[in-house]
């Protein structure tokens, strides 16, 4: 039988990650149609291989398995072996995890899956060994195996009901609505709405699992960065004012801040902790991680008044603008965990790249930057010493001491600890950056954008101007290189690349970056951003939301055929290739769920409608779920966030100013309020009607309507549940409104 595929095909693509396999003696195909058609014609299963630029386990697999010469003759004869960048095919990565968690009850990167010629996967899992270890498989026996099953004509069927049944439970999970008999008048979910509790009810199982130890969530084995959890236990304490609340979300950013999951030397986060203490991290640095949680961080700052918080976040924010920055303002996505090790300890050598080697430190490496006694309190400071805390004697820098503990030591005031220290850590970081770089994925994607440009934008007016022109800069790439306007309601692609554009964008990329053109028009008073947040919402109601099943999912809308695994996505690319259901993003995981952000980012733009339209999608998203939402609060984390804002009505803040003032960005920037549209306006109407042609706009909308400069003061209008305070030139009066609110209910 002749091989099914001649070559690696990877060679034409342009996502660095499928790039790091061009060289594999693997025939690894771009998933596509035309690689499922090769199955088909060799009548071959496919073996479809997920992950990222940066994932450890992803190098590890590769170069135990795909890199070996007899497992790549195995799979290039038996099968038909596709390569995944899960951050340019989302759709296909969610359908394939949801299939593994199914089936294995668990997840990650990198995601293996053997599927019939069609698409549909019979046997799925993560990581496989080169060889049988701790009751896994090794991955050269599982694939003989699958291989003779497959050439079984008994076995072959079987394995053909597996992949059926499994395919159907994925589309149960992923396409899942009430049944029309459980729908109300008008369709609406008989359950009701997810109700004013379930903030409280989410706060309170987050509660429950929090490691008061260490902070963070569960009491063993890794930790990951929860942002959503983090900010529905700082929301229902401003509700409830229960201190165990509070503690539990300030703990959890004490425990991530002062661990080696947190950069102590150039700041920004890895990103996960793989022990309870934080200490050591898988080291690659996502975009992602680096906008939430400078976002959580500064509304710590807001809640609990400590400056520790905004100083992590801006030195986050200060590692996305340094390192993850293109030069025309746009984010690229990630750094990988592994480079290099530097000179002397291993690197001039010949070495391989090695995991986390950028980051750690020896204490020899520490004399050699540093004199005394700087050396000895930063050793001391960050917990370097002999025999380390990682691999090879090496140590992760913590915060292994505090101070005032090193000033009490040594006779020396707090304040000349921390004036060497903050010296030392600049040497240190000097020093670093002459060792060799781990790699970086340049992609530059629209959702993920969306999420770092909300972070700069809300840091605007806490930390500064600037951020928020950061925030604009950002915002501007993302329009110019990814969005076509002159299409009839705008097409947003997935991602840029080195002049490279790939699409279309999913529900992510048009709900992630709305909201953050919401935000940057909230945080610089500039109504362009919002017209675009406003176009973004249109074209993202006309291309993902479905009335009849009062949802929006993820994908386009695809046929029968697709949903079956025997089509294209809908003709949503040349190569689409078979999906086998059309998914939701329900859950929060290490991003929100882009279902709850659509839901919100569509009720807040609403005030700027006069129709009333997006009001009526996010009530009816959260009506359609709102089992699911009450059923498991702490998955849903922005679902439950979009649920207590249709609730509720949130909280509106409208500034007639011809410029808001400097005090007045201050105080909004300082104040903490969950969830607040602010929306600036022109102090006149006849300064408005400009506005207003500009956006398109017939009429003033809601949000605006009626509410000028009051003696051609700025002018604030403050509004909750539904309700607004009177015109205030005070802004602090204005805000005391929402105080005077809260203590009367």
């Amino acid at each position: 039988m002749s091989q099914p595929t001649e070559r690696n095909r990877l060679d034409g693509e342009a996502s660095p990650y499928l790039q790091q396999h061009a060289d594999n003696p693997v025939n690894w195909q771009p998933w596509g149609d035309e690689a499922f058609e090769r199955a088909q014609e060799h009548d071959v299963p496919v073996f479809v291989s997920i992950g990222y630029s940066s994932c450890h386990w992803c190098h590890v697999m590769a170069e135990e398995s795909f890199e070996d010469e007899s497992v790549a003759a195995l799979l290039n004869e038996e099968f038909v072996s596709i390569k995944v960048d899960r951050e340019e095919r989302p759709d296909v990565d969610s359908t394939f995890m949801t299939v593994c968690q199914l089936v294995t009850g668990g997840g990650g990167w990198p995601l293996s899956a053997w599927c019939t010629p069609e698409g549909r996967p019979f046997y799925v899992g993560t990581y496989f060994p080169p060889e049988p270890r701790r009751n896994q498989p090794g991955f050269r026996d599982l694939c003989e195996r699958i291989a003779d099953s497959w050439s079984d004509p008994e076995q072959r069927e079987e394995m053909r009901r597996r992949a059926d049944q499994w395919a159907e439970s994925a589309r149960d999970e992923l396409e899942s609505v009430p049944t029309p008999d459980a729908a109300g008048p008008d369709g609406e979910d008989a359950a009701g709405p997810a109700g004013d509790d379930l903030l409280d009810t989410a706060a309170a199982a987050a509660l429950r699992g929090y490691d008061e130890e260490h902070g963070g969530f569960g009491s063993g084995g890794a930790k990951f960065p929860m942002p959503g959890r983090i900010d529905l236990l700082m929301r229902a304490y401003a509700g409830r004012g229960r201190d165990a609340l509070l503690s539990a979300a300030t703990g959890t950013l004490d425990g991530m801040a002062r661990g080696g999951m947190y950069d102590q030397i150039g700041g920004g986060f890895h990103r996960y902790a793989v022990d309870r203490e934080w200490t050591v991290p898988h080291f690659e640095k996502m975009l992602y991680d680096n906008a939430e949680l400078p976002m959580a961080y500064l509304d710590g700052y807001r809640l609990a008044g400590d400056p520790a918080y905004a100083r992590v976040a801006s030195e986050s924010l200060a590692f996305l603008d340094r390192e993850l920055r293109h030069e025309g303002g746009g984010f690229f996505s990630t750094l990988d965990a592994r480079s290099r090790p530097p000179a002397g300890r291993g690197g001039d050598d010949g070495e391989g790249d090695v995991e986390g080697a950028f980051y750690v430190w020896t204490p020899e490496e520490v004399d050699a930057v540093l004199d005394e006694p700087a050396a000895s309190l930063a050793k001391e400071r960050y917990g370097i010493r002999a025999g380390g805390n990682f691999e090879r004697g090496t140590t992760v820098p913590t915060i292994a001491a505090s101070v005032e503990e090193l000033a009490a030591d040594r006779d020396l005031s707090p304040e000349a600890v921390r004036e060497i220290l903050t010296e030392a850590r600049t040497e240190l970081f000097d020093a670093r950056e002459e060792r060799p770089r781990p790699a970086r994925d340049e992609k530059v994607l629209a959702s993920w954008n969306g999420r770092a440009i909300s972070a700069f934008a809300r840091a605007g007016s806490a930390l500064g101007e600037a951020y928020a022109e950061i925030a604009r800069e950002a915002l501007d790439f993302c329009r110019e290189r990814l969005y076509d306007a002159d299409r009839e309601t705008g097409a947003l692609a997935r991602r840029w690349l080195d002049g490279d554009v790939r699409g279309p964008g999913y529900l992510d990329d048009y709900a992630f970056l709305a909201r953050g053109a919401l935000d940057t028009y909230a945080a610089t008073g500039d109504p362009e951003p919002l017209g675009f947040a406003l176009d973004l919402a249109d074209a993202l109601v006309d291309e993902f939301h479905d009335a009849d099943d009062g949802t929006i999912y993820f994908t386009r809308d695809l046929d029968g055929e697709a949903r079956d695994g025997s089509g294209d996505a809908g003709g949503e690319t040349a190569d689409a290739g078979p999906l086998i259901a059309r998914p939701q993003e329900f859950t929060d995981r290490s991003t929100p769920s882009s279902l709850g952000v659509a839901a919100e980012t569509l009720a807040l733009l609403d005030g700027f409608r006069t129709d009333g339209e997006f009001r009526e999608i996010a009530e009816r998203v959260v009506r359609t779920h709102a089992d699911r939402i009450r059923g498991s609060p702490l998955e849903h984390a922005s679902l439950v966030r979009a649920a207590d804002l249709v609730e509720t009505g949130g909280i509106q803040v409208t500034v007639a100013a011809d410029a808001v003032p400097d005090d007045w960005r201050e105080t909004l920037g300082e104040r903490y309020l969950p969830g607040a549209l602010i929306a600036p306006r022109p102090a006149t109407d006849a300064d408005l009607d400009e506005w207003l042609d500009r956006l398109g706009m017939a009429e003033a909308p809601p949000i605006w309507a009626g509410r000028d400069a009051v003696d051609g003061e700025p002018t604030a209008y403050v509004c909750e549940g539904f309700t607004c305070s009177p015109p205030r030139t005070d802004l602090d009066a204005a805000l005391s409104w929402l105080e005077t609110r809260e203590s009367s209910e």
